[in-house]
Formats: C-alpha cells, structure tokens, sequence
C-alpha cells in the first residue's frame, strides 16, 4: 500500500467511495462536479500553484494493484476564503443568594475561532481494506507530509468529528436544534456545506448564545461525542496529541479536537534519514516513511530499523518509495513507544 497524491485519473474511484460513505463526511460529497473541482485544486496545491488559503492537499491509498481504496486530506487553512463556523461550548452562571438558586447552564457560542488553521479532513478507507495497518497509514501519512513541508501549513491542525446520528442518519443534535431554523433534512444540510453552499449558515443560523437545557436529552448527551464509527480515529488522533477543546459541529455537535502542529507526534518524532535496502532483522517496527518529495509525494509503512542515521527497510518498501538505497527519506515509528503513549496521556 501507498499514500500519493490525487490524480485526475481517480475521479471515477473518488465518486465510487464517495457514495459507500453515507452522511456525516461533508468534504467528500458524492458530486462528480465538485470532487472534479476538489481534485484540480488538489493538484495546483501539490504543484505549488495554489495560495494557502485554497491548498487543498488530496491523498488516495493504492494497493499494490493500482486500485484506489481510500482517501484522505490535509486542508493548508481553514475559513480565510469564506466563513468557518464552529460552536464554542461554554458556560453561563445564574444565582440569586435570596432566592438560594445557583445554576450553571452549558451555552453555544457560534464562534468562528478555528480560523487559519489545518485542517485533517476527508477520511474514508473502503470497507473490504480495513485491516492491518491500512488505516493507521491513510491517516497518519499526513502528518510526514506536513513535517516535510511545515511552512505551507497553520501553527495548529484540528479535526472535526463525526458527530452522534442513529442507522437512519438522523443526528439528535440537528433534531433538537438545527430543524427549527434550516427547514430541512440533516443529510441534505450535510450535502449542502460539502458542495461548498455555505452561505445558509450565516443567513439563517442564530447569533445569539444558546443555552443547552432547551434542547432535547439526547442532544445535550451528543455535545462533543463521536459517532461510534469514529472512535477508533478520534483515538488514533488522541495517541498522535490531539485534545477536544469546547469546540463542536453546529449540525451534529461533533467536536473538533486539536493540536500545536509541532507537538502532534509524528511530526515531532519524524527524521530526515538516508534510505539502506536489506533485511531490518528481528528488532524492526512499523514505521511511516515518505520519499521527501510533494508532487510526486509516496508514502507507506513497512518494518525498518534505524542505523547511524540511515533507515533500513526491506526491497518491497524501497519498491513501493520508487526509492533506492542511498536516497533520502522521511520517516516516524507508526505507533508512540510505550514510554512516548505514558507521558502523552499525563
């Protein structure tokens, strides 16, 4: 398996895995207009033809057969084109000594904070590929990209959520509130901010702060969970150093978790290493390792060992890299070391 950049030639596999992947992953709409669109931005960001505030950086995971099975996206900066909405989560005190009452009521604030950072988005692996290490390799593949070109990119990457819906798609937060101001289906609002129509949000979406005891049970218990697909990336993330931090969805209350890009840990962990080609022996682990190119950008994981200041992996992975011994590679343990997954969870 590889990580490269998207091609024009992927449209029909993009619009194939974008109709398997139901509600809830608005930039990956089943459009053949829009993805079209989406892909050509993708290649004048890879190429160095777009500014920060339209670079959109498209990932596709290819087996070994050619076959795109997966997708994924780093956006260089949210909202500096057009506005980007989030509910900040806070809190509003009442009392009244006399009356003896003390109450403090969680309140949404739409907010527009997130703005200027990266963004992770876009995530979607076919369900006949996950297993092994696919995923993990679809989603952290970005973060070497990142490190190898830290300056197209925020001071802070985020990612939102999937939020809490039933089988039927039908989110209780949107339930509660959403309904009583846009009118219409959940899954059609959800369409509508991945065709790029968000224009609706600022026109009809309320200003003032909300206080969440109107709102129903069940969305309140939604405010910053994940749908139960998501778990496992929200704890992927979480192990890389991303924190939920008050932010969510203001259509599912999915939250948008965060990190300093320097502190994620993959980024941080990276090192720019000469590639040696053999056997890495019995001590090897997975590792991620990229070709140090963007356009024509690879990245995939395979098991290596380091060795004063080289990274030796197996004749599949350098095959796969396009790669030969003596090149330069980026390259990060997949997972933290037990000693890294302690001091990240104090």
């Amino acid at each position: 398996m590889i990580v490269r950049p998207v091609r024009s030639a992927d449209l029909p596999a993009l619009i194939e895995l974008a109709r398997s992947t139901g509600a809830g992953l608005t930039t990956l709409p089943a459009n053949e207009e829009r993805l079209a669109h989406r892909v050509g931005w993708a290649e004048k960001a890879f190429s160095g033809q777009a500014e920060r505030g339209d670079a959109d950086y498209l990932f596709v995971l290819e087996n070994d057969d050619g076959r795109v099975v997966g997708i994924s996206a780093v956006a260089a900066a949210v909202g500096l084109r057009e506005p980007w909405y989030n509910y900040r989560v806070g809190l509003t005190v009442s009392a009244s000594q006399e009356l003896k009452i003390y109450r403090e009521i969680p309140t949404l604030f739409l907010a527009n904070d997130l703005t200027g950072n990266s963004e992770l988005c876009s995530l979607f692996l076919h369900a006949d590929y996950r297993t092994g290490l696919n995923g993990r390799l679809l989603s952290k593949a970005r973060f070497l990209f990142i490190a190898e070109f830290r300056q197209l990119f925020g001071d802070k990457v985020i990612a939102e959520m999937r939020g809490m819906s039933d089988e039927n798609g039908r989110s209780p937060f949107w339930e509660s509130l959403g309904r009583h101001f846009f009118k219409m289906e959940f899954s059609q609002a959800d369409y509508l901010t991945g065709v790029g129509n968000k224009a609706f949000i600022a026109e009809l979406m309320p200003k003032f702060p909300l206080y969440t005891c109107f709102l129903s049970e069940d969305a309140r218990a939604s405010i910053g969970r994940v749908h139960p697909d998501t778990e496992p990336a929200l704890a992927m993330l979480k192990g890389e150093g991303f924190n939920y931090q008050g932010y969510v969805d203001i259509f599912d209350a999915g939250p948008a978790i965060e990190s300093p890009t320097g502190a994620i840990r993959a980024v941080r962990d990276s090192q720019a290493l000469v590639l040696a080609i053999g056997t890495p022996g019995d001590d090897a682990e997975p590792y991620l390792v990229h070709n140090r190119k963007r356009e024509d950008c690879r990245i995939t994981v395979g098991n290596a060992r380091q060795a004063a200041g080289t990274l030796v992996v197996d004749p599949i992975t350098a095959r796969r890299l396009q790669l030969s011994a003596g090149d330069q590679v980026r390259a990060a343990p997949l997972s933290a070391r037990p000693a890294q997954e302690q001091e990240n969870s104090r």
